[in-house]
């Protein structure tokens, strides 16, 4: 009956781990491998009229891990540019206080504007893709993230990331300090 219940429980685990990898791509054509993690709300700020997102993906383009930032600006007012650059960073500070570097990918992008006719809101959508440097992805595996810091290219802001997120407009719960221990495993 042990064995029985052991092996049941191992399945259930075994199936729970792989439901976490939820992609949004998962493409395999001509020996070009390419996964990408759905979106993940790490940052949210709503004041006013005004809204700000920050999102995370993941993506292992063969073989090459990178970080798909997605920054979200949603306005009555109208809201200026955020550029990203060549020389733009994310800085991310774990519990253990250690520092991780990421590196553009990104030569110059800003954010496009939408309107929204419906709801009356400005909207900018910023993306960008960023590279792990040597030895960042068994850190991010091992610790939680509590800080990041974006260089962009005329400013840098700086995020306070929670251990629990209950976002109102997504009406959804995140876990933004375990993102990495819980989603780097999708993209090996």
């Amino acid at each position: 009956m042990k064995k029985l219940l052991f092996g049941l429980l191992f399945a259930y685990s075994l199936t729970a781990n792989a439901q976490d990898c939820d992609y949004s791509v998962n493409d395999a054509t001509a020996g070009q491998e390419l996964k990408t993690t759905r979106e993940y709300l790490m940052h949210e700020k709503v004041f006013g009229g005004t809204s700000q997102f920050v999102f995370f993906s993941l993506s292992n383009s063969q073989g090459v891990p990178l970080l798909n930032f997605q920054l979200l600006s949603k306005s009555t007012d109208f809201t200026r540019a955020t550029c990203l650059d060549s020389a733009s960073k994310i800085y991310i500070q774990l519990l253990n206080g250690k520092i991780i570097t990421l590196i553009s990918a990104t030569e110059e992008q800003c954010s496009g504007l939408i309107y929204d006719e419906k709801e009356k809101n400005n909207i900018r959508i910023l993306t960008g893709v960023f590279l792990f440097t040597k030895g960042t992805l068994e850190e991010l595996e091992k610790s939680p993230i509590s800080f990041i810091r974006v260089k962009y290219a005329t400013e840098t802001v700086d995020y306070t990331i929670k251990n629990e997120l209950q976002s109102e407009t997504m009406a959804r719960k995140y876990n933004p300090e375990s993102y990495f221990m819980n989603a780097l495993k999708c993209i090996k």
